[in-house]
């Protein structure tokens, strides 16, 4: 994980560890056309987040992440 993405990977987990999210609610809120943000998919990459029928979670890994932030 890039340590420059690191921070918004982390607000991403905090976004979802509030309460599980529908997915288009996250990827609304999360979407970006720039290349180089690849927030959403670095977050799942690194099993930060799950997607699991439709709704997306923090995942024990996000959680944990997120204790040592």
């Amino acid at each position: 994980m890039s340590e420059t993405l690191r921070p918004l990977i982390l607000d991403l987990v905090a976004f979802v560890s509030e309460r599980p999210r529908p997915y288009d609610e996250v990827l609304d809120a999360w979407r970006t056309s720039c290349p180089r943000l690849t927030v959403w998919e670095d977050a799942v990459e690194a099993g930060m987040v799950s997607l699991r029928d439709g709704v997306v979670a923090a995942t024990d890994r996000g959680r944990a992440a997120l204790a040592r932030r």
